[in-house]
Parts: structure tokens; sequence; C-alpha cells
């Protein structure tokens, strides 16, 4: 299942906001509509994001191929701001419109339907790499799933969080079709419930065993031995392996070390800033107090009440076993890992 695609010259996402009730798919003509889209939440999850975003700016160099070259070269870098601007954790974003810009850059001298063209191959590409990351991941990160496994994950890390498969919940489908026979507890991630409603869609639609808890419950399953490792996406990763990931995370993590339950981050390398030397540097972006106070349309909190909404949190280095990631399992010293990993990612580009 695919979660971004391009058709007939247009975007087409799912709706996440509509699921589990219904899968309904948003066609955006517009750059401008995508933008809104990545920062509604119609779309969401790092890799999904970045394509999303190398798509809107096909749709915008489609729009302005009719300008003269300086004009149209104006217009994509409004785009750009424009889709940068909707949601500042993911690093994705800025990577997949960075890639978008050094195409523009080193074409400017073309004629603007050309660079339209080429603009167009470069997000089909960013979005045909992002299932083949996925899959290399899930095959790495199988390794590390022992058979009969009780996994807990958090948030939604599946097709619905890339372009297709999933990261964290890419490994899972890998050891579920490998035949290891696998349980998920899957918690609810409030306040978007991203776990309730997307992670528990996906595996029933994939018949995975899976028992959907509250939030406050990883705990208690921890404590009484019924967890047997911890497997979660990431949004950004530092140098050092400081990782933000959706809000909620930190707490899962200090209770998996506590426990002795390993901890792993399931990411492609996109997702690692390596322009950031730790997580203090990273941006949260903070989110409506009525995804607090309100379920759908209906208030569960009195009117007048303060309301703290970070949609991230910053799992500190120590408490993460390991980094699972398209190019292998990267291990402690994650800094010195890292840095070797960004020398040789600089090498092959």
């Amino acid at each position: 299942m695919r979660t971004v695609f391009w058709e007939q010259g247009e975007v087409v996402v799912i709706d996440q906001r509509r699921l589990p009730q219904t899968l309904e798919y948003k066609r955006c003509g517009d750059y401008r509509q995508v933008a809104a889209a990545i920062k509604d939440m119609l779309v969401r999850g790092a890799p999904a994001i970045g394509a999303t975003a190398a798509y809107g700016m096909a749709l915008a160099a489609k729009q302005h191929s009719g300008l003269d070259r300086r004009e149209f070269l104006l217009k994509m870098e409004e785009a750009s701001r424009a889709l940068a601007a909707t949601r500042p954790t993911a690093v994705n974003l800025f990577w997949a419109l960075k890639e978008i810009e050094r195409v523009i850059e080193l074409n400017s001298d073309k004629e603007p339907g050309e660079i339209y063209r080429m603009v167009l191959d470069t997000a089909e590409k960013i979005a045909g790499d992002d299932i083949q990351t996925n899959r290399k991941i899930g095959e790495y990160g199988s390794r590390l799933v022992p058979p009969g496994a009780n996994i807990l994950t958090h948030c939604n890390t599946g097709s619905l969080a890339t372009v297709e498969f999933g990261t964290a919940l890419g490994v899972i489908r890998a050891a579920h079709r490998q035949g290891k026979k696998i349980h998920v507890f899957v918690d609810e991630t409030r306040p978007r419930l991203q776990g309730a409603r997307l992670t528990a869609w996906e595996l029933v639609q994939d018949n995975i065993p899976a028992t959907l808890i509250p939030d406050s419950a990883s705990g208690m399953l921890m404590k009484d031995g019924r967890v047997d490792l911890v497997l979660v996406g990431a949004d950004r990763i530092a140098l050092n392996g400081d990782t933000a990931n959706k809000i909620g995370t930190y707490n899962v993590a200090v209770i998996a070390r506590e426990n002795h339950v390993p901890f792993y981050v399931v990411a492609p390398t996109t997702t690692i800033d390596f322009d950031l030397e730790n997580g203090d540097q990273i941006i949260i972006e903070e989110r409506d107090r009525r995804e607090v106070t309100h379920i759908d349309d209906m208030a569960v909190a009195p009117e007048g009440v303060g309301v703290f909404n970070p949609a991230f949190d910053v799992t500190p280095e120590k408490y993460i076993t390991a980094i699972i990631t398209e190019m292998g399992i990267i291990e402690r010293p994650f800094g010195e890992n890292l840095r070797r990993l960004k020398q040789k990612i600089k090498g092959e580009g």
C-alpha cells in the first residue's frame, strides 16, 4: 500500500485522519495543498513527509513551467519555503527539499519545462528509493527479532509513515513474513492515537497478531517480562545518537532500560542529521491545544485549562541499544560509528 504517489499530474495521499474508519485518498493539484496536507497531518511520518514534499515541488514546477526562467526559479524558491515551514522536526522534509533544490540549481540554465521533468524524476526517485530502503531496513532489523518475540512499538512507523512497507513496522513485517510467530504490543500514542488508529489498522490488515494497550501500560508489561524488545522510529537523529521521535518515546526508553529490554531505533540514514552534534539542538514542534483537550469534536478536558502539547521528545543516546538503518545496524559508540557512516555516505555521494 502506497501512502503517496503521483498520478495524472497530481499528488495523491492517503488522508490518515480518516483511518481506521475509512480509507480515503486526497488529490492535490497545487503545492499549497500539499503543504496543507503535511501541516494538517493528512500525511505524516518523516520519510512520507519527505517524499510528499518532493512531489509538492514537482507540482510547483508543473504549475510554473510556462514562466520565464527567472520567474520560474523565484517561484520554486517560494514553494520550497512554504513546504519547509510545515513541520520543523522531521529532517527528511528538509533533506528532500535540498535534493530538489540541488537539481534545480544544477540545471538553472535550462528551460522551465525541462527542469519540471527533472524535478518530477527526482521526486519519483526519492519515493522509489524509500521503498527499497525500508525493505533493506526490514532485512537487517529482522535479524534482531527472536522467534516468538513479543515486540512493543510506539506511534506509527509502517507504510503510512513512509512511502511503503515501513521502518520499525517494516522490521515487524519482515519478521512476520519469515514465520517467526511474533506478537506486537501497540500503545495508543496519545494525543493523536497513531498507534490505535494507524499501527493497529496496518497490523490487522497484515494478519499480524497484535494487542492494543494504553500508553501507561507499557511499564507494567516490561516489568512483568512480557516484552522482548522495543522498536520505534525516528524523526531526527543527531550525530551522537540522540533521537527525536513521537512524544512518549523517551518514557518507553527509560522504562525499557530499567527492565533490561533492548530498545531499537529504526530509521533510514536520511533521518540522521549529520549537522547536529546532539539532541539539545533539535527543534521540537508544539501543536494545537485541541489535540489534547478534544477527541474529534468532543471535549475531554475543562475549558480554560492550560495545555502543553509537544509533538516529539528526544531520547538520549544512552537509552538506545542500536540504530537499524538500510546500511546496517549501528551499534555503540554512536558518535564514533555515526561519524564513520557520515564519511562513507559522503564518499559514495
